[in-house]
């Protein structure tokens, strides 16, 4: 945590190094991109329910189905208490439901209240849940219930909540913290309570027990942290990780949890149903096979970038399914759905009706929902992506041009970021179409992804040789080496020094996926693992956090040689295991000094800085190791070494095998 704690100092920091006068560039830069790195956001690995979204209850709202996974149902999650010798039962209802969106609920029947004394104090009849692998509380934290209960009968309800340690079979569990509500309405209301324990405990759990005999209707429980990230229901561990990263944008909801999960488009990711109140928005089957709450939904992405000073880039489905989903890639030919044409407009609208939601003032119809979530000012939506990786096809060709020139005609302002397609490679057909595509209509952004071997990023430089007169940008939208040792975050930090290099044409780049829940891990790499404790970095976070901090809008080519280099000759290049990049912030007065050694071989870069006039101290941030080193939940010895360094116009850097250096200058 000193780390996380170290980093966000750095970053305020830097926002008050924003207030000081723009410099002017000194010659010889190239103008650059100042949004090259920021972050993915996909519910991928629990990356949201049980992850980001502070939230320590699975489950509560009982939709869980066997849709979603076999032996799933309202009750996973979730076990039957009955101490005391309490006796009772429970039925799945969906009748009279808080509202339609939500349609499942238990309606918890008490027959007996046990005495106190059978079981150390404890009795009544009601539900436990162990929330994701136990409930992680601290003590003298608050954590705020809320539930919604519904009496059936005449006779108030007495519910005891309890939070509480196990402690064995046949032994009553240890009391950390608890609550007595009184449900007399014969309407759904919502209830709430602070629960504060009185110890550390890590594997809790939530008891809501009915003290009195009769009917009770209970949905939507809650738990969550009252400390979260800006007060705005985040994890604060991984939220900050996020913001030391210092990532220009967020791209979310993925992905292909974009366009569903293959079982028709009913379960198509829609915007409009993970807005508003909690209990009203629709959950979903996960592209990748758990469920998704929606409690982190478009209002909660959007909020997030604002707290971290991100663009959002909203990614819109545009009436095409995944051709992978339910073994599409497996099967002769391809499993893509589309849309009739005569119900594209229903697709049209919902981009449409984004932008106001987000952009528009509280007089419009959208502009109102979102103030009555509480934010009555825009967002000020810039960027809107629509599709994601799906098949170039004559039906997917189609249908994006609609929706595409009826948005740009009814906003122009708007930048739309199209797709390359799930191979972004030169000779794929389908990067070749979209890229066909992109030059016809003069589309603004264009989205390529590939994960690759390491030996891909240390070679492969094919950003050099991109047109510079193509209207189109690229946005590398997700990338990875296919492995999280030293080596492989080394490939992909000498990668985007080429990128950098070519940031004239690579407008943003973000490494996917981003988070990982142990032992719930759809995908390896991943930039970020976590457990309920604690979140663990791993190489290639720390390569990312090097060029978040580092963002510029002038790169400089010849300020650094490697000796053993002829004169000229600028790093990286295509088949060199080693390169530099220098970064200029005009708006800061920073300058930046990135040097890659991703090589077995010691190697010394000779840096001339005369041109900038640097003075006093410098900060120096070292990543070095072995080449197989890595950081898990074991272990992490992976991680920067930062120290205070006179400034010199002139000087040499010894770089160590397998190393990455970072050199900042206020100027």
């Amino acid at each position: 945590m000193k780390r996380l704690f170290l980093s966000a100092v750095l970053v305020a920091a830097t926002l008050g190094l924003c207030a000081q006068k723009p410099m002017k560039a000194p010659k010889g830069g190239k103008a650059i991109s100042d949004e090259l790195i920021g972050i993915f956001f996909e519910d991928i690995s629990s990356a949201a329910d049980g992850g980001l979204y502070a939230e320590l209850l699975q489950n509560g709202s009982f939709e869980y189905n066997m849709v979603e996974r076999d032996g799933w149902g309202p009750g996973t999650a979730w076990r039957t208490v009955r101490p005391g010798h309490s006796l009772g039962n429970t039925t799945v209802c969906m009748d009279a439901p808080i509202h339609p969106n939500n349609p499942t609920y238990l309606r918890l029947h008490t027959e007996r209240v046990g005495h106190y004394y059978d079981f150390d104090g404890w009795t009544g009849y009601g539900l436990q849940n162990d929330g994701f692998d136990g409930i992680s509380v601290k003590a003298g934290a608050k954590y705020n219930f809320s539930a919604f209960l519904r009496n059936v009968g005449s006779e108030a309800k007495e519910v005891r909540v309890v939070l509480a340690q196990p402690q064995g079979w046949g032994k009553s569990p240890k009391l950390l913290a608890e609550a007595s509500l009184a449900v007399g309405t014969a309407a759904w209301n919502k209830y709430e309570a602070v629960l504060t324990p009185t110890e550390d405990c890590t594997n809790a759990v939530l008891q809501v027990l009915v003290l009195t005999t009769g009917d009770l209707d209970v949905d939507q429980f809650s738990l969550m942290p009252e400390d979260t990230y800006k007060g705005h229901g985040l994890r604060k561990d991984l939220a900050q990780a996020l913001a030391d990263l210092q990532p220009k944008f967020m791209r979310f909801p993925g992905g292909c949890v974009v366009h569903g999960g293959g079982d028709g488009f009913w379960n198509t990711y829609r915007w409009k149903t993970t807005v508003g109140p909690k209990e009203q928005r629709r959950p979903l089957k996960n592209t990748w096979g758990y469920h998704q709450s929606m409690s982190l939904g478009y209002y909660e992405y959007f909020q997030f970038c604002e707290d971290l000073g991100m663009q959002p880039v909203p990614i819109l489905p545009c009436g095409v399914s995944c051709q992978g989903a339910n073994g599409g890639w497996s099967m002769k030919g391809q499993a893509q759905d589309v849309v009739p044409m005569s119900e594209m407009d229903e697709w049209v609208q919902d981009a449409l009706d984004l932008i106001e939601w987000a952009n528009g003032d509280v007089t419009t119809q959208w502009g109102r929902v979102r103030a009555a979530q509480g934010h009555p000012a825009p967002f000020n939506l810039k960027y809107l992506g629509l599709g994601n990786e799906e098949k170039i096809s004559p039906e997917f060709e189609e249908r994006f041009k609609y929706i595409y020139e009826r948005v740009t005609k009814a906003h122009p302002e708007i930048v739309i970021v199209g797709t390359a397609g799930p191979g972004s490679h030169e000779g794929n057909p389908d990067f070749e179409n979209g890229w066909r595509i992109a030059t016809e209509i003069g589309m603004p952004i264009m989205d390529e992804h590939y994960y690759e071997p390491n030996t891909y990023f240390l070679n492969k430089r094919q950003y050099d040789s991109y047109p510079r007169d193509r209207k189109t940008k690229v946005y590398l939208g997700e990338y990875a080496a296919k492995d999280k040792k030293l080596i492989d975050a080394l490939a992909e930090g000498l990668y985007l020094l080429h990128v950098e290099r070519n940031g004239d044409v690579v407008c943003m780049t973000s490494y996917a996926p981003l988070f990982a829940r142990k032992n719930a891990t759809n995908w390896n790499p991943d930039l970020i693992y976590f457990d309920n404790e604690r979140p663990f970095l791993t190489c290639s976070y720390y390569i990312q956090q090097f060029f978040g901090q580092s963002a510029g809008q002038y790169y400089y080519g010849d300020c650094v040689r490697f000796e053993g280099d002829a004169a000229g000759v600028q790093q990286p290049q295509e088949g060199v295991h080693y390169g530099q990049s220098v970064v200029l912030n005009v708006k800061t007065r920073r300058l930046f000094v990135k040097l890659c050694n991703a090589s077995a071989e010691a190697k010394k870069a000779n840096i001339d800085l005369s041109r900038f006039g640097v003075k006093g101290e410098a900060t120096k941030t070292l990543l070095t190791g072995a080449a197989d080193d890595e950081n898990n939940f074991e272990a992490q010895p992976i991680s920067p070494k930062r120290e205070q360094i006179k400034a010199q116009k002139k000087f040499a850097v010894d770089l160590a095998p397998y190393s990455f250096v970072m050199l900042e200058y206020q100027l």
